[in-house]
């Protein structure tokens, strides 16, 4: 079993920056492809970023491209969100998950953190 950790999230000023971290354990020596997604009240989970095992390839929403960047440090089993340029539009509850493939689909995601509540003040 892989259990995912989220933390880093809090309220933040629309044009500022957070950093969120997803620490994985469990299944020590196991490396997956990685993702984190959002959730905003009354809207469906949405796809934020992914990134493949190696962290040689990320993988973007049109909507934070260029403002986010994900990020893994496979020693530390964790991987990281860094979220600049926020808007209003960017809270929600942020999530971590793992999965067997890269995937942009929740669906396809096997184990998820609790999350985590990005707020952006105008």
């Amino acid at each position: 079993q892989v259990q995912l950790v989220e933390s880093g999230g809090g309220l933040v000023q629309a044009g500022g920056s957070l950093s969120l971290s997803c620490v994985v354990s469990g299944r020590p020596g196991s490396i997956y492809p990685m993702g984190w997604f959002r959730q905003a009240p009354g809207k469906e989970r949405e796809f934020v970023a992914a990134i493949n095992y190696s962290g040689s390839s990320t993988y973007y929403a049109d909507s934070v491209k260029d403002r986010f960047t994900i990020s893994r440090h496979n020693a530390k089993n964790t991987m990281y969100l860094q979220m600049n340029s926020l808007k209003p539009e960017d809270t929600a509850v942020y999530y971590c998950a793992a999965s067997r493939v890269v995937s942009r689909s929740p669906q396809d995601y096997d184990w998820w953190g609790q999350g985590t509540q990005v707020t952006v003040s105008s």
